[in-house]
């Protein structure tokens, strides 16, 4: 089958691997339809490398329909239109039941002292073989996939394995109050669909920060007020302007560890990049190694009693924070992996609605062949020609 295949820095390839085939009988194999490109990817594309293997499938935004399954999986059968979450949870642990699937105590990858194993994402999380392919092993399939009904576009129900939960969970762990306000910091696929997710639970003002202009836009059109980063030096002063000189009652940051800016934090990215993995993957299991622009930024904008909730990935181990301005400013700081099972009762009735009403149909700005994923990989990466979310269809 074809694959998309890391094999170093901003170079990912299309190869023939071998099919996938049922490993243990909680396995199904998939034939994927639609599969996604996520921001996190392009942390694999520029930061990650030193975890990854020449040749490691990547992808973990995949859906399709059910070709086979093991003989411990039930409740799902050849033929099933299903989207598979990225994170590959057991649903029996302790943690599952809890609703972290996340940290799911079958598939924690106790060798790196890391939760539990993601789809397509460097042995940090399992090295399981990713979703950007014709076809897909899934693991724990007596509990992960998610059966979505035929007729509508994938598009509709895309999202579930990894945007939607991932932006719900940013809006539940934003705890905005009733009729309040709440800043999202970068206006990518998740931060789009905080925007959207916020106003729809309820929250009166929903500030939108970017500086991509077809972002910004996107934005806008949902009903936030966008800010654009070119127009203003001090960016927490003009969300205080809006919000009646207090600050949001909440932040989402939804950029992480690639924030513009911070220069210490560009010079340890470029430094990992040049080095051995042997050298490289301690560095950045040890050190601070992140650009915290975003979410330094968050911490001064947000109102005092207010809460930073963040969604966007950061890698590094001793990154530095002002300890100082968190405590005096009684802040609460939420955050991790999405939950993705543990929000699907609450999104799987929105996406099914015929009316759209999170208009998960304007979100995906381009659809492309798989062929064409080296070329999809740097065009959002480099957010040229207005990407915004990038699906591929194999």
């Amino acid at each position: 089958m074809k694959a998309v295949t890391w094999h170093g820095k901003r170079d990912v390839r299309i190869d023939e691997v071998p099919d996938p085939v049922i490993e243990e009988p909680t396995d199904a194999i998939i034939r994927v339809t639609s599969t996604a490109i996520c921001g996190s990817d392009l942390h694999l594309y520029e930061v990650l490398g030193p975890f990854l293997d020449e040749g490691d499938i990547l992808g973990h935004e995949p859906m399709g329909i059910v070709e086979e399954v093991g003989s411990d999986v039930t409740g799902l059968a050849p033929g099933d239109r299903v989207v598979i979450p990225f994170n590959v949870a057991c649903g029996h642990c302790a943690m599952c039941g809890d609703g972290l699937q996340s940290q799911c105590e079958t598939t924690q990858v106790h060798e790196h002292g890391t939760g539990a194993a993601l789809l397509g994402y460097t042995r940090l999380y399992g090295q399981v073989a990713g979703g950007q392919a014709e076809y897909l092993r899934v693991p724990q399939a007596q509990y992960g996939p998610i059966k979505v009904p035929e007729g509508p576009a994938d598009d509709r129900f895309l999202f579930l394995s990894d945007v939607l939960p991932t932006a719900w969970q940013a809006v539940e762990y934003a705890a905005i109050p009733d009729g309040g306000s709440v800043a999202v910091f970068g206006l990518g696929p998740i931060g789009q669909m905080a925007v959207r997710i916020a106003r729809h639970r309820g929250a009166r003002l929903v500030l939108g920060v970017d500086l991509v202009p077809e972002r910004l836009e996107m934005a806008r059109r949902h009903g936030a007020v966008t800010v654009d980063l070119n127009d203003f030096d001090d960016i927490a002063g003009r969300l205080r302007d809006l919000t009646q000189g207090r600050g949001p009652h909440s932040v989402i940051d939804a950029v992480g560890m690639e924030a513009h800016g911070a220069g210490l934090g560009q010079l340890a990215h470029n430094l990992t990049g040049l080095l051995p993995d042997r050298l490289a993957e301690p560095l950045m299991e040890h050190a601070g190694v992140d650009r915290l622009g975003a979410l330094l930024a968050a911490i001064e904008t947000v109102r005092r009693g207010g809460t930073v909730s963040i969604s966007g990935v950061y890698g590094g181990a001793r990154d530095p924070l002002p300890m100082l301005q968190m405590f005096d400013k009684q802040l609460t700081l939420r955050m991790g992996q999405a939950n993705v099972k543990r929000w699907i009762p609450d999104l799987l009735p929105l996406v099914s609605d015929p009316a759209d009403p999170l208009d998960v149909i304007d979100l995906a700005t381009h659809h492309l062949p798989l062929d064409e994923a080296p070329e999809a990989y740097a065009m959002f990466q480099e957010k040229r020609d207005g990407a915004v979310k990038v699906v591929l269809r194999p």
